[in-house]
């Protein structure tokens, strides 16, 4: 690879790729940031146009098709972006000597563990999404390729759809007509991902691979979420404590079941992450959700509050 090659982020607009893009450039590290239509793994010809253009000195996947339900009734796009995609940038790493990381997802499991998952448990998707990561996963560790795949969970961020936003969102919604409740599931639990942690860990790992060479440590399956867990509800609580600080009154939220609140996919009960593996390898631990959580909320609400 050439000297001083950039890292590719492959994600477009994303929540993630927005953060590592933002981030290494704030670092004065190079990096090329592609999406649709430049790179889109619907068009095969694009990854390879876009990897060969870049010519990169390590490459991050951060694309994916990320609508959860949807996929249920668009498998063939869910596994374009999350299976034959990822299977042909990672042919590509491979062939270029290029490592890869790989981000993927807490939903390859089932939720039946009453601990938090450790990598090496067993996986069973209860989704279509869930499946097409898993499907990506495996052929991104079968190509060959030097890479790390890495699960996340719940991921968020002050730009971009997600969860905090949307919570927020409707609260507003509840304060403006005068009345309502908000109902979130609360029987669901998992590790909250802020995009920016995430990014940072991302950014120093890469770091570490390109100052040291890929070690043969280094590859395989990683877990990297918040520290801690919660549920729906507990996030939504904790988002609107945030802004209460910033004088937004907290709307009245039920806690309501899995059952109360039907999905076309199914989500796991339990898909906490056990991210001691991170911190191991790489020396890489992500802060606390809440601290996280506020500091996201700071960033949509526009001030810092002490």
């Amino acid at each position: 690879m050439p000297a001083g090659a950039p890292i590719l982020v492959t994600g477009g607009a994303g929540q993630l790729a927005s953060s590592l893009d933002a981030l290494a450039r704030a670092r004065g590290v190079a990096v090329t940031r592609v999406g649709r239509p430049d790179f889109d793994f619907d068009r095969p010809e694009s990854i390879e146009a876009a990897f060969h253009a870049t010519r990169p000195s390590l490459v991050v996947n951060a694309a994916a098709y990320t609508a959860v339900d949807a996929a249920e009734s668009d498998a063939a796009a869910a596994d374009r972006a999350n299976h034959t995609g990822p299977a042909r940038l990672a042919a590509l790493c491979a062939a270029s000597g290029v490592p890869l990381i790989h981000v993927s997802t807490d939903y390859v499991f089932d939720g039946s563990k009453p601990a938090p998952y450790v990598e090496t448990d067993p996986t069973a998707p209860q989704s279509v999404y869930g499946a097409t990561k898993l499907a990506g996963e495996q052929a991104v560790l079968a190509s060959g390729a030097q890479a790390i795949v890495m699960r996340t969970a719940w991921v968020y961020s002050a730009t971009g759809k997600n969860f905090i936003r949307t919570m927020l969102n409707a609260a507003q919604r509840i304060q403006a007509a005068g009345e309502g409740r908000l109902r979130v599931v609360a029987d669901q639990h998992g590790c909250p991902t802020s995009a920016d942690d995430l990014a940072e860990a991302i950014l120093n790992i890469a770091a570490t691979i390109l100052s040291q060479g890929w070690q043969p440590g280094f590859g395989g399956v990683v877990h990297a979420a918040g520290t801690g867990a919660t549920t729906w509800h507990g996030l939504a609580m904790a988002a609107f404590e945030a802004a209460s600080r910033h004088g937004r009154p907290i709307p009245l939220v039920d806690a309501i079941t899995t059952a109360e609140y039907p999905t076309p996919a199914p989500r796991p009960a339990n898909s906490r992450l056990d991210c001691t593996r991170l911190e191991q390898i790489f020396g890489q631990k992500l802060p606390p959700w809440r601290d996280s959580v506020d500091r996201v909320v700071d960033t949509l609400l526009g001030t810092t509050v002490s």
